[in-house]
C-alpha cells in the first residue's frame, strides 16, 4: 500500500507532465484598431468606387468613346462644339452630311502644310487684321471645275467671263496690260488715264477706237501727233473743222480785187514747208504765200 506522501508525489508528477496551452490572436485595443482600419478602408473603397462611377457618368464614358468624342472605324467623331487647347494634327476634317463645318478662334486661325523636314510649304492664316495665304500657287475654281482665278510668281490669271472693278478710283496698273478687249459697262464712261506718265496703246494688227453712240475726245497739253509710217491718215466725215488756225495776210492782188470793200468770209487753207497750216483770205486765185510770221 502506498503512503500519503507517495500519492501526493505521484499527483505532482502527473500535473507536471500535462502540456501548457497558449492563446493566439489580437485582443484588446489592438483588435479594435484593426477593425477600425478595415472599416475605414472599406469606406474609402466605396467612396472611390462612387466617384469613379460619377466621373464615368458625367464624362459619358462608353465603349465607343468619351462624351462628344466617338471612336469609329474611320477615325474620331466629334458631336457638338469642341475646344482644342493644343495644336490639332489630322489628315482630314469633315462635317456631318448636310451640315456646315464651323471653325472659331479668339485670335488667329492657322492652317499649315509642312514637309518631312518640318519646313513650311503652305500657310493659311485668318486673323483680326485680315486673311493671308502663303504658298507657291493659289487657285479658285467653280463647282464645275472651271478656273476662275489663279496666281503664282509669274502671272495672275482671271478665268471668269467678266472682270468688274467696283472701286471709285478704278484699277491701277504699275506695268503693262495685255488684253484683247477693253469695254465699259452700258451707259458708263471708259477712261484710260496716266496721271504722271505716258499712256501707250499698241497692237501689231491695229488699234480701233469706236464710239457707236457718242463722241471721242482727245485732249493734250502740248502736242497731238497722228503719224503713219507706211500708210496714210484719212479724215472721213461730212464736215471737218480745224479750229484755232492762225490767220495769214492776203496778197496784194486779192486786196485789189476786193473793190467792193465788203469783208470776205471765205478763207483758204495753206500749208507751210514745215507742215504747219494757216488761213489766208480767199481771192480769185490762190492767196497762199509763205508767211514767215506763221511758218516759223
Amino acid at each position: 500500500m502506498m503512503t500519503q506522501e507517495q500519492c501526493s508525489h505521484r499527483n505532482n508528477v502527473q500535473a507536471a507532465e500535462k502540456p501548457q496551452v497558449y492563446k493566439v490572436g489580437i485582443y484588446g485595443w489592438r483588435k479594435r484598431c484593426l477593425y477600425f482600419f478595415v472599416l475605414l478602408l472599406m469606406i474609402l473603397i466605396l467612396v472611390n468606387l462612387a466617384l469613379t462611377i460619377w466621373i464615368l457618368k458625367v464624362m459619358n464614358f462608353t465603349i465607343d468613346g468619351m462624351g462628344n468624342l466617338r471612336i469609329t472605324e474611320k477615325g474620331l467623331k466629334l458631336e457638338g462644339p469642341s475646344e482644342f487647347l493644343q495644336p490639332l494634327y489630322a489628315k482630314e476634317i469633315q462635317s456631318k452630311p448636310g451640315r456646315s463645318l464651323f471653325l472659331q478662334s479668339s485670335r488667329n486661325l492657322s492652317v499649315n502644310v509642312v514637309n518631312s523636314n518640318n519646313k513650311l510649304l503652305t500657310q493659311l492664316v485668318a486673323g483680326s487684321r485680315g486673311f493671308k495665304a502663303q504658298g507657291q500657287m493659289l487657285e479658285v475654281k467653280s463647282t464645275s471645275g472651271k478656273l476662275l482665278f489663279s496666281a503664282d510668281e509669274e502671272e495672275v490669271v482671271v478665268g471668269a467671263d467678266r472682270l468688274r472693278v467696283m472701286g471709285a478710283e478704278g484699277a491701277v496698273f504699275s506695268s503693262s496690260v495685255e488684253t484683247p478687249h477693253v469695254r465699259a459697262e452700258p451707259f458708263k464712261e471708259l477712261r484710260l488715264e496716266s496721271p504722271t506718265r505716258s499712256l501707250l496703246m499698241e497692237a501689231p494688227k491695229g488699234v480701233q477706237i469706236l464710239a457707236e453712240a457718242g463722241d471721242i475726245h482727245a485732249t493734250c497739253r502740248n502736242e497731238l501727233r497722228l503719224e503713219s509710217k507706211d500708210g496714210e491718215i484719212s479724215l472721213d466725215a461730212r464736215r471737218i473743222r480745224l479750229l484755232g488756225l492762225l490767220d495769214g495776210r492776203a496778197s496784194s492782188s486779192s486786196s485789189s480785187s476786193s473793190s467792193s470793200g465788203s469783208r470776205q468770209t471765205v478763207y483758204e487753207v495753206c500749208v507751210c514747208p514745215n507742215g504747219r497750216l494757216f488761213l489766208s483770205q480767199a481771192g480769185t486765185g490762190s492767196t497762199c504765200q509763205i508767211n514767215h510770221s506763221v511758218c516759223l
